[in-house]
């Protein structure tokens, strides 16, 4: 039998590792008795003592042995019976001893069919089993040359006992059979809630990494606007009222549409009933509007978009389409205001989507503009996790380049 630790038996077939049972163990130890050891000890002494009691009868009935001789025999047989307590310890010596003693003495017959059970029990089939088994058949063939009995033939007897421990031997294999088939499904059905765990653990990773990143592709849009025209009332305080009213529109609406994204993503933790009444997802044909409020918040972004049909982009393509340009706007916002910045998208069926975003560096001095940095990462991740890919670095200009590439089912 495979002896793989039980750390590495997961990893292995379950027809390759033979699962191991409670009495598998080397020779000379077993486990401490339970009650129903007990019960099954006794009622495998008392069969063997029956067993040789009828042998013993049956024998000083066909012929008239010494009274010595039958002495030997029944104190033969109470051995034998009695060894049967040993049949957990020690199976193998137990059995082949039993073979031995069987040949000249049929009162242990008994012992020795119970042994025999039990090898087959708690001993794998190769060697032990096979070998012990064959000596067994070649005693039962044997007795009855050994110790005839003149009212059976000789082939009878030899057919009877090699039935009898092909019957017991075989016996014992369905029940180690059947004890292996429990125990393999038992740590079958431990691995598979342990495997549903890490499963159900890894969909709450995932769905905590979506939610945290769609909560930052939302919000940083919002919050950059909020952040750069609080920024400019706070450095001009001196600017003209129409401007301050822009600005101040701006922050208010971007507040409002922030608290409504909010909202919208707090609504799908609560409960899937709250998401029905959500906003629609922002698609491919809703990135117009997004350019339209960069503008409005004062950035130079040109849009070309060579999608003849915005709608027939997949709703989970324009989706990734529209937060990758979302979070490139905000970035480029932060890191270079007043700079122009073009978004570029194209594709078609099967070649799928491609979505640039350029700018080049800013002129001046950069207000600081605290961010975490996982914007980008986050992009890479939302790209690769729809199947596509996302490049971003520096221009030889010194600007700042975006490019994803989305796949598009034909």
């Amino acid at each position: 039998m495979n002896r793989a630790g039980p750390e590495y038996r997961w990893l292995l077939p379950s027809a390759v590792v033979a699962p191991e049972l409670p009495g598998d163990r080397p020779e000379g130890r077993a486990p401490r008795r339970t009650v129903r050891d007990w019960v099954v000890d006794t009622c495998a002494f008392l069969c063997a003592a029956l067993i040789g009691v009828l042998a013993a009868d049956a024998m000083n009935q066909a012929s008239d042995y010494p009274e010595p001789l039958q002495a030997i025999d029944q104190l033969v047989g109470a051995l034998a019976c009695c060894a049967v307590w040993l049949r957990r310890r020690w199976p193998v010596p137990l059995a082949a001893v039993l073979v031995a003693v069987t040949t000249v003495a049929p009162v242990a017959s008994g012992a020795l069919l119970v042994a025999l059970f039990s090898l087959a029990v708690h001993r794998p089939l190769k060697p032990a089993v096979a070998l012990v088994g064959t000596a067994a058949v070649a005693s039962a063939v044997l007795q009855p040359v050994v110790r005839p009995d003149p009212h059976t033939s000789l082939l009878a007897n030899a057919i009877t006992g090699t039935v009898m421990v092909l019957l017991s031997t075989g016996w014992g294999m369905l029940v180690r059979a059947r004890r292996q088939l429990v125990v393999a499904l038992r740590e079958r059905a431990v691995r598979a809630e342990a495997e549903a765990a890490l499963r159900a653990e890894n969909a709450q990773r995932l769905a905590r990494e979506a939610i945290a990143r769609e909560m930052h592709d939302v919000l940083a849009h919002r919050l950059t606007l909020l952040s750069v025209h609080a920024g400019a009332l706070e450095f001009r305080p001196d600017a003209p009222p129409a401007e301050v009213a822009r600005a101040a529109g701006v922050i208010r609406d971007s507040a409002h549409e922030a608290l409504q994204d909010l909202r919208q993503i707090i609504g799908v933790l609560r409960s899937p009933d709250e998401g029905a009444e959500d906003r629609p997802q922002p698609t491919l044909a809703t990135l117009d509007a997004l350019v339209a409020e960069s503008r409005e918040a004062g950035m130079k972004v040109t849009l070309d978009s060579r999608i003849g049909d915005p709608d027939g982009v997949p709703a989970a393509t324009g989706r990734n389409a529209y937060r990758i340009a979302q979070e490139a706007l905000t970035n480029a916002r932060k890191h270079a205001p007043g700079a122009e910045v073009t978004v570029t998208v194209n594709g078609r069926p099967g070649d799928g989507l491609t979505v640039e975003v350029r700018n080049p560096a800013p002129v001046g001095d950069v207000p600081k503009v605290p961010g975490s940095g996982q914007g980008l990462i986050g992009l890479t991740e939302r790209a690769t996790l729809a199947g596509g890919r996302l490049e971003h670095g520096r221009t030889p200009g010194g600007g700042f380049e975006v490019r994803a590439w989305l796949p598009w089912p034909s």
